[in-house]
């Protein structure tokens, strides 16, 4: 699409949406300096129409992030040389952990392991925590996190956004941006199969329960409903008039949630296809989404700023959680659903009591925004990951910081625990994923 044709929009968001979506076709490409001009066009556009500040505050972002990239991929002088540089695909030499992250140990955690790989948009652990999958823009990666040594590349013909592991963790599966998703066997590293049929980004991934069901969800409106085993196209789910930002089924596996663009939520029965609710009420996109541990509530999170918590069943709000003084990116809750973290574009991470959605406190200490949160498995710790290419751990039940983690140069945008807590793994912006534990 032509600028020409671009401008011939009548729409000022409709003019947005169209440059960004050229500019996403150009990171597919790989044209970063391309897409960076588009990008740019789409924030002035946004910048200059006060409708638009919720969308011009996210294009902002991104062209931070692909400037971020282009400084990474261009030559620069070496340094004189301090300590040897770290190969991409070899880790650092250090001790194993030998216990799960606590408050009491927080102060002992350093890094154990440090790769290289491209830009970085998420990481994974294995449900038996014995690999470490990273989503990159070089592709998806698989780690040993046992050995703390790089296993292979799962190679993409364009960046991959999100993956995610079977629940007898078989398969990984990956989310590319060139419309497609790809199942892999996350022993050997087989290409299993390419799922074939989204017209644009797939931008987020989940397996079913009982792992018999795969969702991805696509810039191009749709959610669809995939066989993991045989591949076969079950449904595709139509009705968001926006792009589809995240999935995530219930803990039961009888729903499935998918957040929008459009501002809204839809709920789908997972077995048939049919859209149980509409969530309404954000009045910004639907970012990042969450079911608690019993599958009672639903949290949302959006760049209107605010929380909401939904009864899963009925689709009635139980309450807006308010205090965010920006774009609310990421939701967790902690694995007894007592509590509910959330991790804002002001800098902050809040912690809420799950049921009476009364502020339990505010966690400052990151100067930027705080992009991932997590809580650990025995829910004691929380940590989380920021624009000031920090992570920081908190005990969650006093909010008290007890440790800063420093290394990265820059914004760590995915924080994950291991499922036994003796690991945390940090993916970091342009070059490195760190796997942070107690030594002996």
């Amino acid at each position: 699409m032509s600028y020409d044709t671009l401008i011939a929009y009548s729409d000022g968001a409709a003019k947005v949406r169209a440059l960004m979506q050229a500019a996403a076709y150009q990171e597919t490409q790989r044209d970063l300096e391309t897409a960076l001009e588009l990008y740019r066009q789409a924030l002035e556009l946004a910048q200059a129409e006060p409708a638009l500040r919720a969308m011009a505050r996210e294009i902002e972002l991104t062209v931070a992030d692909v400037e971020r990239c282009l400084r990474a991929a261009r030559p620069v002088a070496a340094p004189a040389a301090v300590n040897p540089p770290v190969p991409a695909l070899a880790s650092t030499p250090l001790p194993q952990p030998v216990a799960a992250i606590s408050t009491e140990n927080a102060s002992r955690v350093t890094e154990l392991a440090r790769w290289g790989k491209g830009w970085v948009f998420e990481v994974a652990f294995s449900p038996d925590g014995r690999l470490l999958a990273v989503a990159s823009s070089l592709g998806a990666y698989l780690y040993d996190a046992e050995t703390l040594a790089g296993v292979r590349l799962l190679p993409s013909d364009a960046p991959v956004h999100s993956v995610a592991f079977s629940p007898n963790g078989r398969r990984l599966a990956s989310a590319s941006y060139d419309g497609t998703v790809r199942l892999w066997d996350a022993d050997s590293g087989r290409l299993v199969r390419t799922l074939e049929g989204h017209t644009w980004i797939v931008n987020s991934v989940a397996f079913s329960p009982d792992g018999r069901l795969l969702a991805s969800g696509s810039w191009d409106k749709t959610i669809r409903l995939w066989d993991a085993d045989s591949g076969r196209l079950v449904r595709t789910l139509e009705g968001h008039t926006g792009w589809v930002l995240s999935v995530a089924f219930s803990p039961d596996g009888r729903l499935l949630a998918s957040g929008s663009w459009d501002k809204t939520i839809r709920l789908w029965d997972a077995d048939s296809g049919r859209l149980v609710r509409t969530f309404e009420g954000h009045t910004g996109d639907v970012g990042s989404m969450a079911f608690s541990p019993d599958g009672r509530l639903l949290a949302s999170t959006s760049d209107d700023g605010t929380v909401r918590l939904w009864d899963a069943d009925s689709g009635r709000l139980v309450r807006t959680l308010e205090g965010h003084t920006g774009w609310v990116l990421s939701v967790a809750f902690s694995p007894d659903g007592r509590r509910l973290a959330s991790g804002s574009w002001d800098n902050t991470i809040r912690l809420w009591d799950a049921a009476s959605g009364q502020l339990v406190r505010t966690l400052e200490r990151h100067t930027d925004i705080v992009r991932s949160v997590a809580f650990s498995p025995d829910g004691r710790l929380l940590a989380s990951g920021a624009r000031d290419n920090t992570i920081w751990l908190w005990d969650a039940d006093s909010g008290q910081p007890v440790r800063t983690l420093e290394g990265h140069t820059d914004d760590v945008g995915s924080v994950a625990f291991s499922p036994d807590g003796r690991l945390l793994a940090s993916g970091a912006g342009y070059g490195t994923v760190r796997l942070w534990g107690v030594p002996r």
